[in-house]
């Protein structure tokens, strides 16, 4: 031992009592893509296509850039399998609502299936409602609010042929009902008041009560005739 220097063996630790270094968990591959397009999603509905970049993605999800386009292909891929996601489940939600017998209630039913939507997925429906910036993109919501038209198609047909109306008409119908129950979501997803079932009570309302009152052969009555 050097004189004036102490030395303790127990302060020195052994090789197998040397702190070990936490091993990072690999994502499996369908792991990974749930991941970026969780991100994705996030960072769309935020701030929409132009202005999310490959380098954000990857970075929030701590990966490099060919991470992302092995998944993907890259940001135009990613965002048409969120786009499609988030109208098939919207799609889906409202044609799974439509259970009831009264037509009253489907239209409650339909209305409230929006809603819901609007309120627990508030990303996706922000990212539905803007102008897809990709051709290649797997639709819009003008073709989501069609598709879910054509749901509600078949019950006004029903509907219109009880009461001797054309029921030819009811796909024109069908399309104003669902229009109007989409655009007053739009707008209830930034102001949320009054509250969900309201919403949903004063749409049924003005719908179920103008076709309760509709004519036949509806006329003009301006001057204007074509």
């Amino acid at each position: 031992m050097i004189e004036g220097v102490a030395t303790d063996s127990s302060s020195t630790p052994s090789s197998s009592e040397k702190p070990r270094r936490a091993r990072r968990t690999r994502m499996t591959g369908a792991e990974r893509r749930q991941q970026l397009l969780e991100i994705g999603r996030t960072l769309f509905a935020a701030k929409g296509f132009e202005g999310t970049s490959v380098e954000e993605i990857a970075a929030k999800a701590g990966v490099s850039k060919p991470v992302v386009y092995e998944h993907f292909g890259g940001k135009e891929g990613l965002y048409a399998v969120v786009v499609d996601r988030e109208m098939r489940r919207l799609l889906d939600g409202v044609t799974g609502s439509l259970t009831a017998g009264h037509p009253r209630e489907l239209l409650e039913q339909a209305a409230f299936a929006l809603l819901d939507y609007i309120e627990e997925y508030t990303d996706g429906f922000r990212i539905l409602v803007r102008d897809s910036p990709i051709p290649q993109s797997t639709g819009s919501f003008a073709s989501l609010i069609s598709d879910i038209a054509t749901q509600v198609e078949d019950i006004l047909g029903r509907e219109f042929k009880s009461r001797g109306f054309d029921p030819k008409l009811a796909p024109l119908y069908a399309q104003a009902l669902v229009g109007m129950v989409a655009l007053t979501g739009q707008w209830w997803l930034d102001v949320r008041k009054p509250r969900k079932a309201e919403v949903a009570a004063h749409l049924v309302n003005l719908a179920w009560h103008g076709l309760d009152g509709m004519e036949p052969k509806p006329r003009l009555i301006g001057h204007r005739k074509n």
